[in-house]
């Protein structure tokens, strides 16, 4: 039988543990292609490039993986995927990861991930799409719960007809397998990022500055939410959508100008 082809991104960049830990897991499942950037985007979120020129380069070529790096966003890399790479190759994802990303997209992480970015984007495309982390940013990360979870997901997703985009965020928790006690379909926690900055002086006497910070959960006790079920070592599962209106303003904004 003819396998699935499964789309591959991340954030981290192609040499990234967390990538090639799931581009393994998938070619279990069905033939990779997948596009990284050259290194590191995170933070990235939604950026594309537009006045530098993108390169394409193999990084792997095998019977069932085929890895390109690209010097762009990580929403470059899909782009370049379905609007190049994929119809020069006659192929037709039926499943996007983007992944695994060393450290959580929980809450309001969602919006500033490179990560999420392109998941958002590949799911455009009409396959469905998964962003999915492991809540430790180390690069020697430890990914055996996080890949036990997708060898559940992978077949799951292969199996699902849509008819409208649906792009899922999927945190894991920092354990061994055998603690993790389940997965929790839950919705994004409210809370913001703290910013710090801390200013030093290059030889020259310039300032420059280094950003820090910590996330403010506004609602630490509920457990409908992505950050509880973290804590709590469950996996967290936060279907998203790229619908920004707030429907319960409009009423109230109306005849306001």
């Amino acid at each position: 039988m003819k396998r699935p082809v499964i789309f591959i991104s991340n954030d981290d960049g192609y040499r990234a543990k967390g990538f090639n830990a799931i581009v393994e897991c998938a070619a279990e499942f069905g033939d990779v292609i997948a596009i990284a950037p050259d290194d590191t985007q995170s933070g990235k979120a939604h950026a594309i490039t537009m006045y530098d020129p993108l390169y394409l380069t193999l990084r792997r070529d095998e019977e069932h993986i085929k890895v390109y790096s690209c010097n762009g966003t990580p929403v470059d890399c899909v782009k370049m995927a379905y609007d190049w790479l994929l119809p020069k190759l006659g192929l037709e994802p039926s499943l996007n990861i983007s992944g695994i990303n060393h450290g959580s997209n929980a809450a309001i992480n969602v919006l500033y991930s490179g990560t999420m970015g392109a998941a958002i984007e590949a799911s455009f495309y009409g396959a469905p799409s998964v962003g999915l982390s492991l809540d430790d940013h180390s690069h020697d990360a430890d990914f055996d719960a996080t890949i036990a979870f997708a060898r559940k997901l992978i077949p799951a997703m292969l199996g699902l007809i849509i008819t409208e985009p649906l792009c899922l965020n999927i945190n894991v928790p920092v354990a061994r397998p055998e603690e993790i006690l389940g997965h929790r379909i839950c919705r994004q926690t409210r809370g913001f990022w703290k910013e710090e900055f801390f200013c030093h002086q290059d030889p020259r006497g310039r300032d420059y500055f280094w950003l820090t910070g910590s996330f403010c959960n506004h609602e630490p006790e509920a457990e409908d939410t992505d950050e509880w079920a973290l804590k709590h070592n469950y996996i967290a599962v936060v279907p998203i959508k790229v619908d920004l209106t707030d429907y319960s303003r409009m009423k109230q904004l109306e005849g306001l100008f």
